[in-house]
């Protein structure tokens, strides 16, 4: 998604933008963090929408191409319905997200477990088995609890994710200015 640029004219404007995106991502997961209701209720909102939007553009496509397609408008309506049910019920949206988060932190659990067993017993498999472990461990929240925990868990990872996202922006923004600073000493 993010490339590191290789030329210097790219390297300053990419040390520039993201020293402010970093810290923009930082302020919003940190309040998405402490506010994670808010936040819940934020990323189903913006999801609703991108569900109604997708279900009008794939309606529109399948309308353009091929009317008589009913696998594209069963595609069209599923978002489309998706997406209303999100939005006029929030709290079944979230309901909804949690479910998916558990699912995805259960899939990420299986295939860590099978990628740390596949390079056993060579250096770095145990990071594998730590990150295994601890999508183990959130699905299993996300289930023990589901559906009332989801409120609170959607926002605290959002809010989680976006920090850390500007935390590693930053990061790179500091890791360009030390190697300039290598850089320019040498010549």
């Amino acid at each position: 998604m993010w490339k590191y640029p290789k030329e210097i004219e790219e390297l300053e404007i990419f040390k520039k933008h993201a020293k402010t995106v970093g810290i923009v991502l930082m302020v919003i997961g940190f309040l998405g963090a402490m506010f994670p209701v808010f936040a819940s209720l934020t990323t189903v909102a913006f999801v609703a929408w991108m569900l109604l939007f997708s279900g009008f553009t794939v309606g529109y496509f399948t309308y353009k191409t091929d009317a008589s397609d009913w696998k594209g408008w069963l595609k069209a309506l599923i978002f489309l319905g998706v997406g209303t049910y999100m939005l006029l019920s929030p709290i079944g949206g979230i309901a909804t997200l949690g479910l998916l988060f558990s699912i995805y932190f259960f899939m990420d659990s299986f295939s860590s477990f099978t990628l740390a067993t596949s390079f056993y017993p060579n250096k770095g498999w145990g990071i594998w088995i730590v990150n295994a472990v601890l999508s183990l461990v959130m699905a299993l929240i996300f289930v023990i609890g589901w559906p009332h925990t989801s409120i609170l868990l959607i926002g605290l990872l959002v809010g989680f994710s976006l920090f850390f996202d500007g935390l590693a922006l930053l990061t790179g923004a500091k890791l360009f200015d030390r190697w300039m600073g290598n850089e320019n000493k040498g010549k």
